[in-house]
C-alpha cells in the first residue's frame, strides 16, 4: 500500500495527478491525513481515505509526499510524517517527494549521495545530494520531481517502479501525456 501523505496547504494537481495516473497502474494507494478532510494550498478541499492512526505498516510499499507551501513545511513539522518516512528508508521501500518536499528528505539526511531534484529555490535544503536540473529523477528507492508539471512524470516513474515501464507508457499514451 502506498500512503499520500496529506497535510494543509498541499499542492492540488501535484497529489491528484499523482494520484490518479498510480490508480490507472492498478497499484494500491490511499490518502492519509491527520483530519478527514484537509485543505490544498489554492483552497481546495479533499477528503483523505484513511488518519494515521489507521496506517499499516505491515503493508506499506511506499510513501508520497507532495509539494506545495505551507504543505510542505507541514509535513516537516509533523512527527508522524517523519516517522513514516524513516520506517519506509529502514525498509528500503519507495520514498517519493515533489516540488518542494523533497527538502523534507533533504532536511532529513536521507539524500546523501543520492541524486534528487526539487522545485526551483529549495536546492540548498537537499543535503548532501547530487542535484539534477531533471523533471523526475530515480535514485535507488528514492524518487523526486520538479514541481506541478511534472506530475504525470511523477505517477509514471512510480508506475515504472512498482509494475514496469511498458504499463507506465501504456498510461501515458491514454491519457494523451506523450
Amino acid at each position: 500500500m502506498l500512503y499520500m501523505i496529506l497535510k494543509d496547504g498541499f499542492e492540488e494537481t501535484e497529489a491528484l495527478a499523482t494520484y490518479d495516473f498510480i490508480k490507472r497502474g492498478n497499484i494500491d494507494i490511499v490518502t492519509v491525513g491527520d483530519k478527514e478532510v484537509v485543505t490544498g494550498t489554492h483552497g481546495i478541499k479533499v477528503y483523505t481515505d484513511i488518519l494515521f492512526s489507521d496506517i499499516d505498516k505491515e503493508k506499506l510499499t511506499g510513501v508520497i509526499l507532495p509539494g506545495g507551501q505551507p504543505g510542505s513545511d507541514n509535513l516537516f513539522n509533523c512527527e508522524k510524517t517523519k516517522e513514516l518516512i524513516n520506517f519506509s528508508y529502514k525498509e528500503n521501500k519507495l520514498i517519493c517527494a515533489i516540488c518542494a518536499a523533497p527538502y523534507i528528505l533533504g532536511e532529513m539526511g536521507l539524500l546523501k549521495g543520492k541524486s534528487a531534484t526539487c522545485f526551483p529555490g529549495f536546492e540548498s535544503y537537499l543535503k548532501g545530494a547530487d542535484i539534477l536540473d531533471k523533471k523526475v529523477v530515480r535514485d535507488g528507492n528514492i524518487i523526486t520531481a520538479k514541481g506541478m508539471g511534472a506530475s504525470f512524470l511523477f505517477g509514471r516513474e512510480i508506475v515504472k517502479y512498482f509494475k514496469g515501464e511498458e504499463l507506465a507508457e501504456k498510461i501515458m499514451e491514454g491519457i494523451f501525456a506523450k
